[in-house]
């Protein structure tokens, strides 16, 4: 769990040693994009679409993301981050008049729907008290109407130069405005009773402009684009919607976003090109595609969808309902051992612009572009990630298995982070050792490797032949069976202070024998060279 306060301070907690290994999130996906309101670059989460359109402010022509986000609930999403960015949006202002120069606030999010309004009173102070005074602010869902959605109050606020109880000081924690500039030294004007006690904002806000990609990425080191994401708990898929109705995101953003991804043990789900028309437009162009990649995941084609703003149906692009597919499953073993590939479906209300016959769907799968369908076909084609014939081992080009694969990093690392506390030495290991091979056989019992799995489904290693005693890190492998009999898909795990790490491994299959059987017992950092070399571990 990870909260943040007004101060910037992330407070995370962690599970400790002894407690079994939870399963990680399989069915949150992430959006980053331009809406209509709400604040900037920072992850929300929401868990329908009454929920984005409270936060964000629903459907808007504009937003190609609040569609998406529409599309995704629909077609059975059940959580969603949303990270609003902007290109050059403007808060609104909010002037309360004074004997002297007016006090100016500035509202926190941008935007020209963002309807703040203050009230001042001088109720409970003392008749000869002439520096303090009392300021409620709130937002209202319209100009005129009395819908108040968020309300901050701010008793005995003072206007002395020294006071702790300055408007500028007590504003630095509110949510929905701050003081412009210094506060003047006179207090403002007492609000008038009944409907006119409240000062609205001035009509200066301003939406901003068309997004571009420079927005999307924004900086890791500010935490904004998506970036801002690195301060969400967890989430499985990103998704970066097309900047407008006519241009798609470009190469550079999902490059970055690909990056991203992979170090969150996440997906991202990529758009087909737009003048991709029919399936033998996409036969034709998966060549040229410029990212190919196990971490990103393609379908084709766009889907019909009703246009509530527009009166009438439009093409969209199609991975806001894939991912809403993709979330599908009451739990782990649904969602990623048995499910996925059975459940590909769209659900009534979308259907793609065009129908591809079962051969077309067979050729585009070995390229890495899955295929939406208004009804399940009789046959299962398995889905595939973007990394088609150019993934690593066969394994990574099946999304079934990729997600499979990321479950267990992401599971597995968040789990073994109490050994960051603890000194590197044989208890430690032991002990990390028996807490995911217990992960490892529950999952087994409940079929995720399978109904045929045996005890050769998965290892687990951490001991003094990848560790050593007192070091400043602390080292776990795991694998899980390949396709491919008698092989495995292996992933080290590294803790250190500064950070965690997952990355996949591959094992010198001429060693494995002396490996398994515990031959190496290196004690100095020369004999662990030499047995690193030996294993074959590379990234």
């Amino acid at each position: 769990m990870t909260n943040a306060t007004a101060a910037g301070i992330r407070v995370v907690e962690q599970l400790g040693e002894g407690q079994p290994i939870a399963h990680a999130a399989t069915s949150i996906t992430a959006f980053v994009g331009r809406v209509l309101r709400g604040p900037i670059n920072q992850p929300i989460l929401v868990s329908s679409f009454a929920d984005f359109s409270a936060n964000f402010g629903g459907l808007w022509q504009p937003s190609t993301l609040s569609y998406a986000i529409e599309q995704y609930f629909e077609n059975g999403g059940t959580a969603a981050l949303v990270v609003r960015v902007a290109n050059g949006a403007k808060p609104p202002t909010l002037t309360l008049p004074t004997d002297g120069r007016p006090l100016q606030l500035v509202a926190q999010n941008p935007g020209t729907r963002e309807f703040l309004r203050a009230a001042v009173d001088y109720d409970g102070i003392e008749p000869g008290d002439s520096t303090t005074y009392n300021l409620t602010l709130q937002r209202v869902r319209a100009v005129g109407l009395e819908h108040i959605e968020e309300q901050e109050i701010y008793p005995r606020v003072s206007t002395m130069p020294d006071s702790a109880r300055r408007v500028e000081i007590l504003l630095g924690a509110s949510l929905l405005a701050r003081a412009l500039g210094p506060a003047p030294s006179e207090r403002p004007w007492p609000s008038a009773r009944g409907q006119e006690a409240y000062v609205a904002c001035n009509s200066d806000g301003h939406d901003g402009a068309a997004l571009s990609d420079y927005d999307l990425i924004g900086s890791a080191s500010e935490r904004t684009g998506l970036f801002a994401l690195t301060e969400a708990d967890y989430f499985n898929f990103l998704y970066l919607p097309p900047l407008s109705r006519t241009q798609s995101v470009g190469p550079s953003a999902l490059l970055v976003a690909t990056r991203f991804c992979r170090s969150r043990h996440a997906l991202l789900l990529m758009d087909p090109p737009a003048d991709w028309v029919d399936p033998l437009d996409a036969l034709a162009g998966a060549g040229d595609l410029p990212l190919r990649s196990e971490d990103a995941v393609m379908f084709f084609p766009p889907v019909l969808a009703y246009d509530r703003l527009r009166a009438r149906f439009e093409s969209f692009a199609p991975s806001a309902a894939a991912a809403g597919m993709l979330s599908r499953g009451a739990g782990v073993i649904d969602g990623i051992g048995r499910g996925l590939d059975l459940d590909g479906a769209l659900r009534p209300g979308l259907r793609p612009s065009v129908i591809v016959d079962e051969a077309l769907r067979e050729r585009l799968s070995c390229v890495g572009i899955n295929v939406l369908q208004s009804v399940r076909s009789p046959k299962r084609i398995p889905a595939r990630t973007m990394a088609g014939l150019h993934a690593r081992t066969p394994e990574q080009s099946y999304l079934q298995y990729r997600r499979m694969t990321l479950f267990l990093a992401a599971s597995v690392e968040r789990g073994t982070r109490w050994s960051i506390f603890h000194v590197s030495e044989p208890g430690l290991w032991r002990r990390l050792t028996e807490q995911v091979s217990q992960f490892f056989k529950e999952l087994q019992d409940q079929g995720l490797f399978g109904e045929e799995a045996s005890q050769q489904s998965w290892f687990v290693l951490c001991d003094g032949r990848l560790n050593l005693r007192e070091a400043p890190m602390v080292s776990l492998l795991y694998g899980i069976a390949a396709r491919r009999e008698g092989q495995f898909q292996a992933f080290m795990v590294t803790h250190s202070v500064s950070q965690s790490t997952v990355r996949s491994v591959t094992l010198n299959r001429l060693h494995w024998p002396e490996f398994s059987a515990g031959r190496f017992s290196p004690e100095n950092d020369e004999h662990l060279d030499r047995f690193i070399h030996a294993l074959g571990i590379r990234s």
